[in-house]
Formats: structure tokens, sequence, C-alpha cells
């Protein structure tokens, strides 16, 4: 299999969109980004994955997460919207047939399911939820727990075929295998072709060297960013910043890249700023707007 560096040529050939429509960009236009998750125990990482929707150029960011987090949420993201889901009792969200949930979901581009979640089987739940009723036109990342617990819904999930992107790190992704670890490190990149294969969908198998891969068999690697990154709500930035470009008008593919890319970028001028570890998630958010091609 022939794999492509996540280099210079790369973004070359698959440029962002253009920000330069003559003067008549609105906030709508410029895409709109539903994030869904959270829960009681990790009340603030959705408004990480908010945020890099924002930071890479997305117009309207809304959060949808559980009532012990949503007041808090809209307080400190004014700039955003937020919805309350139910939420079950041991503080993850749920999503009921009246959620208001299902209306925020016909009106915008892309949503980004599973940030800050930390139970398996809620997470099966809400991506069963949100992926019931297909929407023609708006793209799904699935992250972290949500991601994991994907493995089964393929068939459910067939809908989103082409809209898709998965986020596993080894763990999840070996969930989504229904395999050992060690039989996703002995082949991550047979391992990442086949999840894109099974479910339509670009995947970024992130660690050391994050794999991207495409149902095409387009294989691309990113071998920067640094272990600063691995820390609490990285992948979180990483989600929102896909969800982003996705609403902005990118495939799945390409918007997977540009995002691994990005959040790999800002680790690595982080680690110039303030050291190779030690720089917090929150921190690579400033950092996303001045990596934008101009």
């Amino acid at each position: 299999m022939s794999v492509v560096e996540l280099d210079a040529a790369w973004r070359s050939a698959n440029p962002l969109p253009s920000d330069d429509d003559g003067g008549e960009t609105d906030k709508n236009s410029r895409g709109r980004v539903l994030s869904i998750g959270g829960c009681r125990q990790v009340p603030g990482a959705l408004r990480l994955t908010a945020e890099a929707a924002f930071r890479v150029g997305a117009g309207k960011s809304l959060l949808a997460t559980v009532p012990s987090a949503a007041l808090m949420l809209g307080v400190l993201f004014p700039e955003a919207g937020v919805i309350a889901l139910e939420e079950d009792e041991s503080g993850e969200p749920v999503v009921a047939p009246d959620s208001p949930l299902h209306a925020a979901l016909d009106h915008v581009d892309a949503a980004v399911v599973g940030p800050g979640m930390m139970d398996r089987a809620a997470a099966g739940r809400l991506v069963v939820a949100v992926a019931a009723t297909p929407r023609e036109g708006v793209s799904l990342v699935l992250d972290a727990a949500v991601c994991a617990a994907s493995g089964a819904l393929a068939d459910m999930l067939a809908g989103y075929r082409d809209r898709l992107v998965l986020t596993p790190h080894g763990g999840e992704m070996a969930e989504l295998c229904d395999c050992d670890a060690a039989a996703i490190k002995a082949d991550p990149e047979g391992r990442a072709l086949a999840v894109a294969a099974k479910f339509g969908a670009a995947v970024a198998l992130k660690g050391t060297a994050t794999l991207i891969a495409a149902p095409d068999g387009r294989l691309v690697r990113y071998a920067g960013g640094g272990i600063g990154l691995a820390t609490g709500g990285s992948g979180d930035v990483l989600a929102g910043a896909i969800g982003g470009l996705l609403a902005r008008g990118l495939p799945a593919f390409e918007a997977t890249c540009w995002g691994v890319w990005l959040h790999g970028e800002a680790g690595r001028i982080l680690a110039g700023k303030v050291g190779p570890v030690g720089f917090l998630a929150n921190e690579l958010l400033p950092e996303l707007p001045g990596l934008l091609p101009r």
C-alpha cells in the first residue's frame, strides 16, 4: 500500500476553500457545527470542540450537552448556542424522542458526536439516536467513546457514507475492530483502511504518527505535532477542527487531513513556545487561525 506524507505538496494539491466570495459571506454560509456530548464528570470538554470549529473558520457553533453543564457552557462560551439534553443517573447525555436535538440536526452542516463522554453504553445509545435518521447534507464526526462504541453500527451509519469521519486512538480502534491493541499496532495501515472501507468513512488513527485512511484506499501519514499533544482535551480540539472544516465544505477525507495537520502544527508551535510537554489543550485553540492559509 502507498502512504503519502501530509506535507506542503499534499496541502497545495488539496487547498482549503477560499474565504473570499466578494463580500457576500454570512455566518450561516460559513458553516454550522453542532457538537454533542460531554457529561457531568467532564463538563467542559465540549467547549474545546465547539471553539475549535470556530477557530478553523466555521460561522456558527452549537453545543448539545447534559443540563448540569449546559448553563455553565452557555456563560463560558457566549459565542455558541446551547441545547440541554436529558441526563442519565451517571451524568451522561440522553436523547429523548422529543429532544430539540432532532430539529437542530436538520439545520447544521456537520455534527461532532462524542467528545467528553465516558460511558460506552451511553455513547452507543447516542450514536444510534443521531444516526437513526440520516440527514442529507450533514456530515458526522464520531469521536472518543462514541467512536469506540460504533463497531457494530456500520449498517446504521450507512446513510452517512462518504460524509463520516472516525477519530480513534489505538485502544478505540481495537474496540472498533473487535481485536486487541497488539493487532492494531502490528498493522495500523491495514486496520485503518479496513475500517474506512467498512464504514465508508475517513479514519484518523491517532498516535505518534497519525494515519488518515479513505474508503477508496488513499492513505496519508502525519508524523508531526509532538508528544505534548498527548494530553487531556487534545482530541476534543481535533474533532472540532475536523467538524468545522466539514461545515465549510471540505469532503470528509480532506477535512480530516487538514484537521490533523492544523492540530499537529498548533502543538508544534506550542512546543516551541512552552516546551515539548506541559501546554494545555485549550492553548491549541488560539494557534489554529494563524495556521489557515491566507
